[in-house]
């Protein structure tokens, strides 16, 4: 919808990035690298210090000690690592269980190393997890499941007890976990990030990973890395070499030395984001869509069956064209049948931004 919603001139709520800047002083300590000459090739699995700063974040966060060196790997964004991680344990005729609506990457990856993608929906409307659909689907294939907390599209996120489910399911299977947390610091509401990293089953067995991108309002830098043990570790690392090898030196530098100074970034970002949503739920409240406010990341999803019966593929064309709006089609995300009349916004706006969408979807009241 962003190349739609450029020829139409239309306010880009569609693809999850915003139009703010990333911290100053984090632009200042990159171009201070670039100057004093960090422009050659990093180390394969990432800047020293930047390795130290995540294994520093998960132990203070998560109550996890991890290796810098042997279990932490800096990527071109988290898409880099989600790939990185399918391709180093899946093979041809393994099963990946992928919980639906799922971002769209996780299932080529899955095809791409020989594997079978086996959709699980989430239950509707509050996209939990079916955890009985979840064991169904499990058999002796299963190599792999994408878990996915704050969630894309929707925004729900895992409890405590959904932990407790995985584990259980997991003591009798042979399978992995993949866990993409890149919206970790986006939970709204007083909750807190159930990540695998907290528990010592789960994070034996998993790749758990995080994007930089989100987290500094960087999507352009493409900056995430992979928490995993060594074993796991060293079979990303084989993959990671040779998909990317080292990533931008000056902004892991950078990245670094924010960390150091700042770290209480990360740990205002709730409340930061759940400004955003709660301004943004607020305009949507003098409009016709129905939705209900978003637990996680920086999306809110909106119901518009009180304004269209058209499919959501085709409502978000014409939200686009007609209103002024861009927003993503729900079903996108999904394979298998599911409600279409839900369409995701962004939120990771300039509150400018925010009211001038507001102001047309208000004209949604006059269809």
């Amino acid at each position: 919808m962003s190349r739609l919603a450029a020829e139409c001139g239309a306010i880009n709520l569609s693809q999850g990035f915003p139009d703010f800047d990333p911290p100053a002083r984090l632009v200042d300590l990159v171009v201070e690298h670039m100057r004093e000459g960090r422009n050659q090739y990093a180390p394969m699995a990432g800047w020293p210090a930047l390795c130290d700063a995540i294994a520093g974040k998960v132990r203070t966060l998560y109550g996890r000690t991890v290796s810098a060196a042997d279990e932490v790997t800096v990527t071109s964004g988290g898409t880099e690592a989600l790939f990185c991680a399918v391709q180093a344990v899946v093979r041809a005729g393994d099963e990946v269980i992928l919980l639906e609506p799922a971002y769209d990457s996780y299932e080529p990856a899955v095809e791409l190393a020989g594997g079978r993608a086996v959709r699980v929906p989430l239950r509707h409307p509050d996209f939990a997890v079916d955890w009985d659909r979840v064991k169904a689907a499990f058999s002796a294939r299963t190599r792999l499941i994408i878990i996915n907390s704050p969630h894309n599209p929707s925004g729900a996120v895992l409890t405590d007890a959904d932990l407790d489910a995985l584990t259980d399911l997991l003591r009798c299977s042979r399978a992995l976990v993949l866990s993409d947390e890149v919206y970790e610091h986006m939970l709204f509401d007083g909750r807190t990030h159930a990540s695998m990293l907290t528990r010592a089953e789960l994070a034996a067995r998993s790749f758990v990973v995080s994007s930089f991108g989100k987290t500094c309002h960087a999507t352009g830098w493409k900056i995430g890395y992979c928490v995993a043990p060594p074993a796991l570790t060293a079979e990303f690392r084989k993959v990671h070499q040779f998909v990317q090898f080292a990533v931008a030196t000056p902004m892991q530098a950078g990245l670094a030395g924010f960390l150091a100074e700042c770290p209480q970034h990360s740990l205002e970002l709730p409340a930061f984001y759940q400004a955003k949503r709660d301004y943004f739920c607020r305009l949507l409240s003098d409009t016709p869509l129905d939705f209900t406010p978003s637990a996680g990341t920086y999306f809110q999803l909106a119901d518009f069956s009180a304004v269209s019966d058209l499919p959501d593929v085709e409502f978000a064309r014409w939200l686009t064209r007609e209103v002024g709006v861009a927003a993503i089609p729900v079903s996108v995300f999904s394979v298998n049948a599911m409600p279409s009349s839900l369409v995701r916004f962004c939120f990771a706006k300039h509150e400018t931004t925010l009211d001038a969408a507001g102001e047309r979807l208000r004209r949604l009241s006059e269809s």
